[in-house]
């Protein structure tokens, strides 16, 4: 079982309660009542139904207003998921071990995938995550106002934020583990967060592949309506190429990865990551400017109405729950461990998101339909 578990896969499966060991090739289900945290239940009712509720909404969307973007975008990030995904669970199938390496191992859910490797909610993450970032900045009106790549950059900022919130959590309450031996990609790091992952993961490839699809799917003067099969392939096309954008973005920081040269990345990481705040933060501001000099409203469908908030508020309850444990930590690990993420970069997103969703509320009515994004 070399191929699928070993050593150090072996060693953060133990260390989130199970084995890799005997795991299912294709796929394994396991009892949602006796999970190892009775958080990790709410967590995959609350992402897998997100992905389900962003599906119905980008059919209507296509459907009922004749926009396929974000149908397109759901897909797109599944495609990108089947890219991305594989060689960071089994490096070594893909020769990149000495390269790359066992990031990090998800904990076993009520649906797994590929040797327990895949849960569900992780394939059901991306397009909800990307369709919450999407309908809140759409509903602001970037995009109508500032264009395809303003509007994919506050994609990025709002995924920042609310991916985040969970992202900072998520090893504290043993959701996944990262490979504290992997300090070639894994450091540096945010608590117990790489900064990496924070960036590329977090912000670049959500705005990648929002730029990708709109440019490619979205409505374009000259340019006639697209059939099923050429939404299909440029969808497709969309989230096979994200990677790529994610490679170019990270090649400042991997310049100076790993030895003596971390202080540097570090910096560079915190730069980046900054610009991302700095981007976001102004086209948030302009966005509520927008709203007091042109008063009328954009459209604002029952998903962009309710779920980020869904998101935000069961995050913020699964955070308190996870809280003494976070504050009696020592040298940030919690008594069960478990390594804590960082409660002040949290507020910031936190604080963040609630911006974007009052914005976008604000921003919006129902009574009035959006017009059309333009690449």
């Amino acid at each position: 079982m070399s191929y699928s578990c070993d050593s150090a896969a072996e060693r953060l499966a133990e260390g989130l309660g199970f084995s890799c060991r005997g795991a299912a090739p294709v796929v394994d289900f396991r009892n949602p009542l006796s999970p190892e945290n009775a958080t990790m239940p709410v967590l995959e009712l609350l992402i897998v139904g997100g992905a389900v509720f962003a599906l119905v909404h980008a059919w209507r969307r296509w459907r009922r207003d004749g926009d396929p973007v974000n149908l397109s975008l759901w897909f797109a990030s599944v495609v990108y998921l089947a890219v991305i995904e594989p060689p960071l669970y089994f490096p070594g199938w893909f020769g990149l071990e000495e390269h790359v390496g066992l990031i990090f191992s998800h904990n076993v859910f009520t649906a797994q995938f590929m040797y327990d490797r895949l849960p569900l909610y992780i394939v059901a993450f991306y397009p909800a995550l990307s369709q919450l970032a999407y309908e809140l900045v759409r509903a602001l009106g970037v995009f109508a106002r500032r264009g395809a790549l303003l509007g994919s950059l506050a994609v990025a900022f709002a995924c920042q934020a609310f991916y985040e919130i969970f992202d900072q959590l998520g090893p504290q309450l043993k959701w996944w583990a990262w490979n504290p031996d992997n300090k070639m990609i894994n450091e540096p790091a945010l608590a117990s967060v790489p900064m990496n992952s924070m960036f590329l993961f977090a912000s670049v490839s959500f705005g990648t592949m929002t730029y990708l699809v709109i440019r490619l799917v979205g409505d374009k003067e000259g340019r006639g309506t697209l059939n099923g099969r050429q939404i299909a392939l440029r969808t497709v096309a969309a989230g096979a190429l994200t990677p790529l954008g994610m490679t170019v973005a990270g090649i400042p920081s991997n310049v100076f990865r790993g030895g003596a040269d971390i202080g540097i990345q570090q910096a560079i990481l915190g730069v980046e990551l900054a610009l991302v705040w700095i981007a976001g933060l102004y086209l948030l501001a302009d966005a509520w400017r927008t709203r007091r000099t042109d008063p009328a409203p954009m459209a604002s469908p029952l998903f962009a109405r309710t779920y980020p908030a869904l998101y935000l508020g069961v995050h913020i309850v699964l955070w308190l729950t996870a809280l003494p444990a976070y504050i009696s930590a020592t040298d940030g690990l919690t008594e069960q461990g478990t390594p804590i993420g960082s409660l002040w970069y949290t507020a910031l997103c936190t604080a963040a998101a609630t911006g974007l969703i009052v914005a976008a509320l604000r921003a919006s009515s129902p009574q009035r339909t959006a017009e059309p994004v333009r690449s």
